[in-house]
């Protein structure tokens, strides 16, 4: 099996996973990573220089935008996550991104193809676009101006009068860069997280071009000597968690694809239902009876007995590992995904204080303030996980309530 910290370096960012999610998918590395990953961000909030750990801001921006130059014939273009496919889809050309796309997203793309070469872009880059000058709005929020703009589900403001808001008008498009990626073809090339990307770039007032990575500019974002015993008192108890859970309970969740699917969608049902997660024999009692309920559902809407017979071993095959393992094991992977989750939320709070521009949702009745997406930690050896407040996010993501960019 190839290691779990060599799997996640090797990946393309077009998805990433959550930290507490590295538990489940990478087992023993996968849960070791997830709390050094939590130990370096706590050491660096706490004012330890000697963290091993970059983070970068993840924001809300839409699309995913890839630009450079190809490698095969030393072409400038834009692209979007198919620029990874077999067969990759870039657009070097207006005509190249109307015959692929279409609305909004053929409007962003074609903004990106006329005004990023101004950048002077080496290799391939990945960002997030975050407007164009259409975009950007002029609003009142309760009773300060700010200009304005929202590319997905986050409404960013700035108050009018800074210096920001000025670089921003001034622009025809705004772009967050959080990837570099290096190779002889788009197959072949390996991403790296976190790396200073805008300040090596050419400064064009057409792009309000920056990096995503994290900066106290407040000088708030720092841990109190109680915050940090608190944390590590959680962080102490996950590791001792961690040693008690025998290697094959971890690993023969982690290497079983299908149990792997299945508990990960159930998981992430809780998260869409927004209830937090309960303790983790709860968690396991659910995950039994769900994981039956999906297979006796496709055993029974199969015709035929060799269907139906196909489908009880895949069954038997999957549930085998609830057999070879105890309840209480099993449990303690959920109880210590909990922990790395109290321990997360610590640092996301924290790291909220730090942020350089008002974030809102926006309603029919107003703005309602909320907090940055989340962050992306990268560890020494380039593997990134998004740190993330799922309940609030998701809420924000599926509550009617909220009202997209998309739907202005």
């Amino acid at each position: 099996m190839k290691k779990f910290s060599t799997f996640i370096t090797e990946q393309k960012n077009t998805h990433m996973e959550h930290l507490e999610d590295a538990i489940l998918n990478g087992g023993v590395d996968g849960a070791r990573q997830a709390i050094n990953m939590l130990r370096s961000m706590r050491d660096m909030l706490a004012g330890n220089s000697k963290n091993g750990v970059n983070s970068t801001v993840k924001w809300d921006g839409a699309p995913a935008v890839f630009a450079g130059i190809d490698p095969a014939d030393g072409k400038f273009f834009v692209a979007k996550k198919g620029i990874f496919n077999k067969n990759p889809k870039i657009y070097k050309t207006a005509a190249d991104v109307a015959a692929d796309t279409k609305g909004d997203l053929a409007t962003k793309l074609s903004l990106a193809l006329k005004h990023l070469p101004a950048l002077g872009i080496k290799g391939v880059v990945q960002g997030d676009f975050l407007y164009s000058r259409s975009d950007l709005k002029t609003e009142v929020i309760d009773g300060e101006k700010y200009v304005t703009f929202q590319p997905n589900t986050i409404v960013y403001a700035v108050p009018i009068s800074s210096a920001l808001a000025k670089t921003i008008r001034a622009a025809e498009i705004g772009i967050v860069w959080h990837t570099t990626y290096t190779g002889k073809s788009f197959e072949s090339m390996r991403a790296s997280f976190g790396k200073n990307i805008a300040s090596k770039l050419k400064s064009p007032k057409s792009v309000f071009s920056q990096d995503a990575n994290f900066r106290d500019v407040s000088g708030k974002a720092t841990f109190t000597d109680k915050e940090t015993a608190a944390i590590t008192a959680i962080l102490s108890k996950a590791g001792k968690l961690f040693n008690s859970i025998s290697k094959d309970t971890l690993n023969g969740l982690s290497d079983n694809d299908v149990l792997l699917t299945r508990v990960k969608t159930y998981m992430n049902g809780l998260v869409r239902a927004g209830e937090k997660f309960p303790a983790g024999s709860k968690i396991t009692s659910g995950v039994v009876d769900y994981i039956n309920g999906y297979f006796d559902k496709e055993i029974e809407s199969k015709k035929s007995e060799k269907g139906k017979e196909t489908w009880r071993t895949k069954k038997q095959e999957v549930m085998s590992y609830f057999g070879k393992h105890s309840k209480t094991d099993v449990s303690k992977i959920f109880d210590l995904m909990n922990l790395i989750i109290e321990a997360k939320l610590m640092i996301i709070k924290k790291m909220d204080t730090a942020s350089s521009m008002g974030t809102f949702l926006r309603t029919n009745s107003g703005m309602q303030v909320t907090a940055p997406e989340g962050y992306v930690a990268i560890d020494k050896i380039g593997s990134a996980l998004k740190l993330v407040d799922r309940l609030e996010f998701s809420k924000a993501n599926f509550n009617p309530e909220f009202i997209k960019g998309w739907q202005k």
